[in-house]
This record gives structure tokens, sequence and C-alpha cells, in this order.
């Protein structure tokens, strides 16, 4: 009866992990499925390392920390997964009654059975301990030839995943010059050239696009959420952010062009927060601050004046921009706390240096920053 139960253990868990391992590497689409082991892994070892961080001081070494998440539980999953498939394929040599002899005389157990089910997996093939019943050697060619295709699998996967990290963050760094760092809708408006609105709109298109690709490929591979930017005060959320605010303070302000190519935009980048919300499971969650000052949003105003383009008066563009906020920031709430990533006002931190303008060896001087949130830039 053990065997029995032993042969069916081993090929649930096989199962279980091949099926897991399939839709987390191979298929390039969202799976809801509320049982996954990755899904599990990924909640459990995600609050097990906030909880570590949590020991740290706030700042660059919490950041750091958390940074590592990422790619380290690439790592552990692959091992994970490995492991599981080894011991599933130990599971059914020993419900065959451990068929094996060893070339040391070793005598046949769970252990030996384990042994033989590692070396065959990562086609170690030593021959010490080798199969003597036709099923125990079917069982062993399967295994040999699954581990093969794991490993290929898996080496495969590592590159695919980088390049959509690479594409990710080339944006975001481009942003670091147009829209301050963090990046706020404040400065991207603040930074467009003076009566000349079709850059701006140009910039809408290009990040478009971009929302795109980061749903795309955060819908495929969520684990890129884990990954952060390579410095602290930016990341995909900030920049998400940073669209929906500039998008939806230019269907809230303009007519025309822009206001065109700004719902295009906005409708993709809410398409993008939506969908990570849900495959997260993350709640929307009310915005725990007034995160646009009537200051900042009068500064905004006052420099597209100088673009002379028609627009609505400003009562009607405070409601429109209030239901367009509704529409899209409990969703970046929630997300910015599943993550622990900070969703950025409207307006910038005004002693916050842009990253192009420091270095290990050398800071421009303060005022600088802060004398261009009251000047007009032309980007």
């Amino acid at each position: 009866m053990s065997h029995v139960v032993a042969a069916v253990a081993g090929l649930f868990l096989i199962g279980v992990i091949l099926r897991d391992a399939f839709e987390a590497v191979v298929l390039p689409q969202t799976v809801n499925r509320s049982f996954r082991l990755a899904r599990i892994f990924y909640r459990a070892s995600w609050q097990a390392w906030i909880g570590l961080a949590s020991w740290l001081p706030p700042g660059r070494r919490r950041e750091s920390f958390l940074g590592v998440y990422g790619p380290l539980s690439i790592l552990v999953l692959f091992v994970l997964w490995a492991l599981g498939l080894t011991l599933g394929f130990t599971l059914l040599q020993w419900s065959l009654g451990s068929q094996l002899v060893s070339a040391q005389g070793t005598p046949t157990s769970f252990l030996l059975d384990l042994y033989m089910s590692g070396t065959t997996f990562f086609t170690l093939g030593l021959g010490d301990v080798t199969p003597t019943s036709p099923l125990s050697r079917l069982l062993t060619v399967i295994e040999a030839g699954m581990g093969f295709g794991f490993l290929a699998a898996i080496i495969s996967y590592l590159p695919v995943l980088y390049q959509a990290f690479s594409r990710r963050e080339l944006s975001i760094s481009l942003m670091d010059a147009r829209a301050g760092s963090p990046p706020t809708a404040e400065m991207l408006v603040r930074r467009q050239g003076v009566a000349d609105p079709e850059r701006f709109e140009q910039q809408l298109i290009d990040w478009e696009r971009w929302a795109a690709e980061l749903m795309e490929s955060h819908l495929s591979y969520p684990t890129l959420a884990y990954y952060r930017s390579q410095h602290q005060n930016q990341s995909w959320l900030a920049a998400l952010t940073t669209v929906l605010d500039s998008t939806a303070f230019a269907m809230a302000t303009f007519d025309g062009g822009i206001e065109r190519q700004a719902r295009l935009t906005f409708a993709m980048a809410r398409h993008a927060v939506v969908d990570l919300s849900q495959v997260f499971r993350a709640v929307p969650l009310a915005p725990k601050h007034e995160r646009l000052a009537p200051d900042a949003l009068a500064r905004m105003r006052e420099h597209v004046r100088r673009w002379g383009m028609a627009m609505r008066p400003d009562g009607d563009a405070d409601t429109r921009l209030a239901d367009l906020r509704h529409f899209y920031e409990p969703y970046l709430e929630t997300l910015g706390e599943r993550f622990h990533l900070m969703v950025p006002d409207w307006s910038p931190e005004r002693e916050r240096l842009d990253n192009w303008k420091t270095s290990s060896w050398q800071r421009t001087v303060a005022g600088e920053a802060v004398s261009e949130l009251h000047q007009d830039g032309d980007g």
C-alpha cells in the first residue's frame, strides 16, 4: 500500500511542477489559477524578505537588500523545481521496489534512489548506480530527458527575462532628465519646450508604447515586477505613475492633438496598472495622502498657458482631473504597498537632485535643482 501511495505522490509532484514551470517559463500569458507553486512561493518568500528588510534602517541599505530579492528568487525557484522533480522520480523508483544495483554493493534504499534520481536528472552519468528492471530503466531515461529539457528551458529563459528588464529600464533612465529623480508629472510638464507642444505629444506616443511593453512583459513574466531599478529613487511604478499623472493632466486641460494622444497613452497605462493589480491580487486602496498640491497644479497650468493652446476653464478641468485620478490612483497605491515602491507625488521634493547631476566624486549645487521648480526649462 505504501508503494502505491508513493507512486501516486511522485506522479502528482512531477505533474504539478511541470505544469507550474511550463506556465511560468514557456507559456507567455497570464495564468489566473488560485493554486500555483510559483505564486505561493512568491507570496511567502516576499513577505519573509520584507520582514528581514524591516530590521535594516530605511534608506539605501534597505533598498539594496530588497533589490536582491528579484534575481535571487528566480534562482531559488529553479532549485525548488529541480529538487521537486528529483524527489518525484525518487518516489517512483522507490515504489517499484528500488530496483537498482550499486557498483560498490550498497544496499538498495530510499537514499540510494534519491542519489540515482539526482545524478540522472542533472545528467551526470556517473554509472555507479544502474537500474535493473525494464520499467526502472524507462523511468531513468524519461528523467534524464526531462532534466536535459528543464535545464535548457531555464538557460533560455534568463536572457529573455533580462532583455525585457533592460528595455524597461532604458525608458526609465530616459525619464531622469525629462521628469526628475524620482520622476514627477510637474517636472515632466515644466521641462517641455515653450510653444512646442508637439514634443510633448511625441513623448506621449513613446510612453504609450513603453506602457504596452511593460504590461506585456510583466504579465508574461511577473517576476520582473520584483526587479528594482539601479537607482533607488527610480522604479517602473514611479515612471508609470508619472505617465498616468501627466496624461490625466493633459486630458483635463487641453483639446486637440495632445488631448487625443494623452487619452490613448492614459488608456494603455491604466490598462497596465489595473492588469498588474489583478495578477498580483492587489486590492485597490485609497491613497493615504493628497498627492496633488494646489500650488503644484497652478504652476503646471501657468507653464502650459505659455504654449498658446486652447485650454478648458479651470473649474471644468478640476472636475475632470479629479474623476480621472480616482480611476487609477487606488491601483497605484496598492501596487506600491505590495512591492514596497514609492508612489511619487505630482510635485518633486525640492531638495532632490537629478541622478545625472550627482556622482561618487562630485555633486552640483543643490540650488540649481531647487530653482528648476520655479523656472521654465527647455528640456
